[in-house]
């Protein structure tokens, strides 16, 4: 039986559900590895120069790990563009480039291209896949294109009506959707500005949203809004879309913002990505505007669970608090500031400190 590996990691956390459809009914068994890990990004670092990305160096630790599994085939697709001159970031558009010049282990790369710039568009993208297998028919690799579509479309609904990642994700797999999701009123509510493979990632994100359900706050994610609405709300807001991804974190964040549906927003993002720091800084633009609060967190191979715990809990703090003094219309106090008179004990306590 043919076989392919896919980390667990980039395209993997929004388009497994459509890798999951097509390869079954082309007949070919997924490898998936293993779930990230400290290992896995240990692993990850020795490859690469220290500047990379922490997504990138978690990628390459996923593909060690199916290199280490004996798997000898394994997917590295290279999205150049999602549209004309919509475009990815360089390390995603490169993918197939880096992988090839850091690992020296023999392996076949399934490398398509998906550049609609350049008219490299969907379906072909596909039918390269569908070749590198010796795979020709095209009613087959239609009808397995349609298979991927479906099982996706399950996903992407069940998390439109609320349902969490993971309980989408196993439903669609599993081709048993979910019909109802029981809404869960909460105090308050965010929107977490992210990647899917940042925030889905439970070791990359150090589980943010389970942490934010237990300060008992309501998470919106990009996987809650459809394309559309995101689009519509990045041109509500005057701007236009260049990334490839500035659906999922500018659209999203916009789409709610301008709903006046959330109390805060949360921009998870890893250091040094180029793309994310100009999409953060045009939300928090208009965040302040909209007088929306706004906290940016980044992350990589190094940040600590303690900090990250503290900051988030200040965040939600403080919102609780902005909250409670709108619904009661309580001002918020400011201690008067009182000069001090007694200037020559303050010189003597200086001195004798001294």
């Amino acid at each position: 039986m043919k076989k392919i590996g896919i980390p667990r990691a980039i395209s993997y956390y929004n388009n497994y559900p459509f890798y999951f459809g097509f390869f079954n009914k082309l007949g070919i068994e997924i490898i998936l590895s293993d779930k990230t890990t400290t290992k896995t990004i240990n692993d990850g670092c020795k490859y690469v120069v220290s500047d990379t990305c922490l997504p990138i160096k978690v990628y390459v630790g996923h593909l060690c790990n199916l290199l280490d599994k004996g798997c000898d085939t394994i997917f590295v697709p290279s999205i150049q563009s999602t549209g004309f001159k919509i475009n990815n970031c360089s390390k995603i558009r490169g993918l197939p480039e880096i992988i090839r010049n850091i690992i020296n282990k023999p392996f076949k790369m399934i490398e398509p291209t998906l550049d609609k710039t350049e008219g490299i568009g969907f379906y072909d993208f596909w039918y390269s896949v569908a070749n590198d297998f010796e795979i020709y028919d095209k009613k087959l690799i239609k009808s397995a294109i349609n298979e991927g579509w479906k099982i996706y479309n399950d996903f992407h609904n069940m998390t439109l009506k609320g349902v969490s990642y993971n309980k989408a994700l196993k439903a669609a797999l599993k081709r048993k959707p979910i019909e109802h999701n029981d809404d869960i009123i909460k105090p308050l509510s965010v929107v977490i500005m992210g990647h899917g493979y940042n925030l889905f990632d439970e070791r990359i994100s150090l589980n943010i949203i389970k942490k934010l359900e237990k300060m008992d706050v309501k998470v919106f994610t990009s996987l809650n809004v459809t394309p559309k609405e995101a689009l519509e709300s990045i041109k509500e807001l005057g701007e236009v879309q260049y990334w490839a991804n500035e659906l999922e974190l500018t659209g999203t964040s916009a789409y709610y913002m301008l709903k006046g549906e959330i109390d805060g927003i949360i921009a998870l993002s890893a250091f040094g990505c180029g793309p994310d720091s100009l999409m953060v800084d045009e939300i928090a633009h208009h965040c302040k505007k909209a007088e929306v609060p706004l906290i940016h967190l980044t992350i990589d191979e190094q940040t600590g669970e303690a900090g990250f715990i503290t900051r988030l809990e200040a965040f939600v703090d403080m919102l609780l608090r902005k909250k409670r003094n709108i619904l009661t219309k309580k001002p918020i106090k400011i201690k008067e500031y009182i000069q001090n008179k007694n200037i020559d004990n303050i010189k003597k306590e200086k001195i004798l400190a001294s």
